[in-house]
C-alpha cells in the first residue's frame, strides 16, 4: 500500500506547487490525493517547495573586438596529429582573419611554458632550444597561440592544439654492438 501512495504523491507534487492546497480522501484502496475539495477530504499541510535559484548565464557579446580580429587557428600542427622530429623543430602555420596588424604579435605557448620569442608570421618555427626548455617528458603536447598587441594585451585566442611527437631512432640506438 504504501508503494503505491509515494509514487502518486511524486506525481501530484508538481500539481500541489502548482495549487497550492491538496486534499486527502480515503477510498478502498487508501488515500487519495486531489487539488479540488471532494466530500470528506482534508487539506494536507505540504511544506514549501525546495526551489533552487540557479545562475544567471553571463551573455557575451558578440561585438567584435576593437582589435577587428574575427578568428585564429592553429592549422598545423594537427589537432591530435603526429610531428615528426628528432631535434624538436617543427612548423607552425596560423589562420588568422583580418591578418596580422601592425604592433600586433603571436604569443606562443608549449606545453603550458610561454615561449619568450614573439612572432610576426602565419608560419614559423619551433626552435630545437625552446623545445628542450618548455617542453614536458609527456606523450600527448599542447600548442596555443594569442594575438597580443604591443602591451601585451591578449586581442584573441585559438583553441589550443594537442599533438604527439615521433622521434625516428638511428640504428645505433636500437641495436647493441
Amino acid at each position: 500500500m504504501k508503494r503505491k501512495v509515494l509514487p502518486l504523491l511524486i506525481c501530484l507534487l508538481p500539481i500541489a506547487v502548482l495549487a497550492q492546497t491538496v486534499y486527502e480522501s480515503k477510498d478502498k484502496e487508501g488515500p487519495v490525493f486531489s487539488d479540488t475539495p471532494s466530500p470528506g477530504a482534508q487539506p494536507v499541510d505540504l511544506p514549501p517547495p525546495n526551489v533552487i535559484d540557479t545562475p544567471t548565464p553571463v551573455q557575451q557579446q558578440s561585438q567584435p573586438d576593437a582589435s577587428g580580429y574575427t578568428s585564429v587557428a592553429i592549422l598545423s600542427p594537427q589537432n591530435q596529429g603526429t610531428v615528426h622530429t628528432n631535434t624538436g623543430e617543427f612548423q607552425v602555420s596560423l589562420a588568422l582573419t583580418p591578418t596580422l596588424q601592425s604592433g600586433n604579435a603571436i604569443r606562443v605557448s608549449l606545453d603550458g611554458t610561454t615561449l619568450p620569442k614573439l612572432r610576426n608570421s602565419l608560419q614559423f618555427d619551433i626552435t630545437p632550444d625552446e623545445w628542450q626548455s618548455t617542453a614536458k617528458d609527456n606523450v600527448l603536447h599542447q600548442l596555443q597561440v594569442a594575438i597580443v598587441d604591443d602591451s601585451g594585451k591578449v586581442l584573441i585566442t585559438a583553441d589550443p592544439v594537442q599533438f604527439y611527437v615521433h622521434r625516428a631512432f638511428r640504428d645505433t640506438d636500437t641495436h647493441h654492438r
